[in-house]
């Protein structure tokens, strides 16, 4: 069924939108908050009605509070925003040039056009970039362990950073690019490892220590920081 939206007062006075969605397979009513985006759902079980689910929800005020306050504001790509890249400090500097592509001139990265086209520019910049600085990568371990990737494809997915298909199909999140290099290169790694070893087990990581030699220290910076990444682009 279609989420229907509503307003959710939370104890500090700040109202928030909420969706509500029936679902044949809960079995209680459930409340989320996206950790990417903060967007509140809540979920009705068969039988029980919106106000149920408000009413519910109107109990985890103080909840909902603190999860979001655990979401960092949006950084949306416009004139003077600064993202990252591969570790390093991009500022977006927009010009009247009506160059169809941005380019990167030391740390700015320069977009033409107007102002309501420089978030689609920078964000198919940053998935090229991304692609650039994958394929190559993916290719390389690929052709090290006799396993050649069938094809590389960007995505901006949410619920993981990279998947292998069984046809041999690795698909990356764009956003990687804005991550530390070495960061990259262990999701890389781990995707590319799975074009042999379709699992994860200690085979599978013996592969992907042979690829990348930072895997903890990767893996720890994706727990502390993964989600950060989906604040840039994201609107207010």
């Amino acid at each position: 069924m279609t989420a229907s939206p509503e307003i959710l007062s939370l104890a500090n006075g700040r109202d928030i939108p909420v969706r509500i969605r029936h679902s044949r397979r809960a079995r209680r009513i459930l409340l989320h908050v996206g950790v990417y985006d903060g967007k509140v759902e809540i979920v009705l079980p068969p039988g029980a009605s919106a106000r149920e689910g408000l009413g519910f929800a109107a109990t985890q005020t103080s909840w909902v509070a603190d999860q979001l306050s655990r979401i960092g504001d949006p950084v949306p790509f416009a004139d003077g925003a600064v993202f990252p890249l591969l570790g390093q400090t991009v500022t977006i500097r927009r010009t009247d040039s009506r160059s169809a592509l941005p380019f990167l001139r030391e740390n700015e990265l320069v977009v033409g056009g107007r102002d309501d086209t420089v978030p689609t520019r920078v964000r198919r910049w940053l998935r090229t970039r991304a692609l650039q600085e994958i394929s190559p990568r993916a290719n390389a371990m690929g052709e090290k362990l006799g396993r050649k990737p069938a094809r590389i494809s960007m995505r901006d997915t949410r619920s993981r950073w990279g998947s292998c298909s069984r046809e041999g199909n690795l698909n990356f999140s764009w956003r990687l690019v804005m991550a530390p290099e070495n960061v990259l290169d262990y999701v890389v790694a781990h995707e590319a490892a799975h074009l042999r070893e379709l699992n994860h087990s200690d085979r599978f990581w013996a592969l992907v220590d042979t690829l990348c030699p930072d895997v903890g220290q990767a893996r720890g910076w994706l727990r502390a920081n993964g989600t950060e990444l989906h604040r840039y682009g994201r609107e207010r």
